[in-house]
């Protein structure tokens, strides 16, 4: 009781389930800086524990027993499920949706508007990209998420390209770049990644 009303006391405008737990020197937003607009409060379900450095910015909905570890940045608008762990250095960009039971290894780069989906694994320093163009002006306008499916798990390092799906239950090596919809159950591998 205690420790919610702490938290309570210096994160007015987040709703947090029962039993938090937010180690020092994090930081967690309830406006965007440089806005006069309030940006919508962040919820945080039941058992969340967000370690040390980590920064949330508003508007973010967060299911039960959600974890992260040191200085994840978790920008605003996501729509996070329940049972997931984000790791240490890992940022996730704006308007992301994350399902029940994933996991997302240190390091990762989850960009705007990527999907993913219930008991999908990420693992470390996996980069998912959504810009088709990243250098001409109207970039913005034409991003293209990713699609990560039910139970697929992308291995370490591997980098997915704008608009790629993964299937259902595929496998995606370490280290391979993805450039085109993966198939359900089917294993990737490689740059360019190909059917194993």
């Amino acid at each position: 009781m205690i420790r919610l009303f702490l938290y309570k006391l210096f994160y007015p405008t987040i709703n947090f389930g029962v039993n938090p737990t937010v180690q020092k020197n994090c930081i967690l937003l309830d406006s965007i800086s440089g806005s006069n607009d309030r940006a919508s409060n962040t919820k945080i379900g039941k058992n969340c524990f967000i370690r040390s450095g980590t920064t949330i910015y508003p508007g973010n909905t967060f299911g039960d027993n959600f974890t992260t570890g040191n200085k994840v940045n978790i920008r605003e608008n996501n729509e996070i499920g329940s049972n997931v762990s984000i790791g240490t250095l890992s940022i996730i960009e704006h308007s992301v949706k994350i399902g029940n039971n994933v996991r997302i290894h240190s390091g990762a780069f989850i960009p705007e508007h990527t999907i993913i989906k219930d008991d999908a694994w990420i693992g470390p320093r996996v980069v998912i990209t959504n810009s088709k163009y990243p250098n001409r002006d109207n970039s913005k306008e034409m991003l293209s998420g990713v699609v990560i499916s039910e139970k697929a798990i992308i291995g370490a390092n591997a980098t997915i390209l704008p608009g790629v799906k993964i299937g259902k239950n595929a496998i995606i090596g370490a280290g391979s770049v993805v450039t085109k919809n993966v198939p359900d159950n089917n294993t990737y591998a490689g740059n360019p990644a190909k059917k194993l």
